[in-house]
C-alpha cells in the first residue's frame, strides 16, 4: 500500500470518527449533565495525550509544570478544554445536533478574521466573500430559513454554538504563537485544563446520578473527538503527497455527521439546516481555493 493510499485511509478514519461526535454529544447528555461530560471527556484525553508522550518523550511531560510551559499551559488549557468544552456542550444541550454543529463549524471562518487581526495576514476580496456566504448560513440556520424575520429559535443555544467557534479561534491563534509540538501543546493544555475542571464540577455540578453507559459515551468522545482521531489525522498528514488537499477533505466531515444525526438521533432533517452548513462550508472552501491550487 502507497503513502498516499495510507494518508487517505488515516484522514478517512478521521473524518469518520469525528462525525459521530455531534451524535455522541446528544446521545451522552441525555443522562449526564454538561459538567460531568466536560470532566470525563477530557480526563480521558489527557490519559491518552499522556500516554503518547510517555511512549514517544517521557521527558516532556514532566516539562508542563516548567517556566514558561507552565503559563502557556495555563491559558491553553483554561480555553480548551475547559472554555471551549463547556460552552459547546451547552450549546448541544439546548439545540438539536443538526443546528449546533454547523453553527460550531463557522471557527475556520473566526480564525480567518483572526489571522487578519491579530496575525497580519491581508484581507482580500476571496476572504469577504466567503465571510459573507458562510454568515448567511449562519443567519438561515438561527433563524431555521426566517431570515428576513431574525426571528431566532433558540438565541441562548445560537450564541454558545457561535461563542464556542470564537473561543476555538483564540485557541487556534494562541497555539500557533506556540512553537511546541502538537501533541506536547495538547497534553499541557488538557492536563491544566483538566485540573481547572475537576475544580469547577466539584464546586457547580458533579455528581455520580447516571447510568454507566453515558459514563461510556463521555469516554468515547474523550477518545474519539478530542484524543486518537487527533493522531489519526497527523499521521494522515505525515504521509500525504499535498497536505491542502487531504486536509480539505475535512469539510466532508459536518455532512457526514448529518447523516448519524438523522440515523441514530432520529432528528428529522430542517431543509435549513443542510443549506445553511451547505454555506458555510462553501463559504470556507471559497477561501481555501487559491491556497488549494497555488500547491
Amino acid at each position: 500500500m502507497t503513502n498516499k493510499h495510507k494518508a487517505f485511509l488515516f484522514a478517512f478514519a478521521s473524518i469518520v470518527l469525528w462525525s459521530t461526535s455531534a451524535t455522541a454529544f446528544k446521545l451522552t447528555l441525555q443522562g449526564m449533565n454538561v459538567e460531568n461530560l466536560l470532566f470525563f471527556s477530557s480526563l480521558t484525553s489527557t490519559i491518552v495525550f499522556m500516554i503518547f508522550l510517555l511512549t514517544n518523550n517521557s521527558k516532556v511531560v514532566f516539562l508542563t509544570i516548567k517556566g514558561k510551559d507552565f503559563r502557556n499551559n495555563l491559558v491553553l488549557g483554561f480555553i480548551n478544554p475547559f472554555l471551549y468544552y463547556l460552552v459547546l456542550f451547552k450549546a448541544y444541550s439546548l439545540l438539536p445536533a443538526q443546528e449546533a454543529l454547523p453553527l460550531n463549524y463557522t471557527w475556520p471562518i473566526v480564525i480567518s478574521i483572526f489571522s487578519v487581526l491579530f496575525l497580519k495576514n491581508k484581507l482580500n476580496i476571496r476572504t469577504i466573500i466567503g465571510l459573507l456566504i458562510a454568515f448567511s448560513g449562519v443567519l438561515v440556520i438561527a433563524t431555521r430559513g426566517n431570515i428576513f424575520s431574525l426571528h431566532f429559535h433558540n438565541i441562548v443555544g445560537v450564541s454558545l454554538a457561535i461563542s464556542s467557534s470564537l473561543i476555538w479561534g483564540s485557541f487556534w491563534i494562541l497555539n500557533l504563537l506556540d512553537s511546541r509540538e502538537p501533541a506536547e501543546k495538547l497534553f499541557g493544555s488538557f492536563l491544566f485544563g483538566t485540573v481547572m475542571i475537576l475544580i469547577y464540577v466539584i464546586l457547580f455540578g458533579f455528581n455520580f446520578d447516571f447510568e454507566l453507559k453515558y459514563l461510556f459515551g463521555a469516554v468515547y468522545i474523550g477518545l474519539f473527538e478530542m484524543g486518537i482521531t487527533f493522531f489519526l489525522w497527523l499521521k494522515a498528514l505525515s504521509l500525504s503527497e499535498n497536505k491542502s488537499h487531504t486536509a480539505t477533505l475535512a469539510y466532508l466531515s459536518p455532512f457526514i455527521s448529518l447523516i448519524f444525526i438523522f440515523l441514530v438521533l432520529g432528528e428529522k432533517l430542517f431543509v435549513s439546516s443542510i443549506a445553511g452548513l451547505v454555506l458555510i462550508v462553501g463559504g470556507i472552501i471559497i477561501q481555501q481555493v487559491k491556497k488549494v491550487h497555488s500547491l
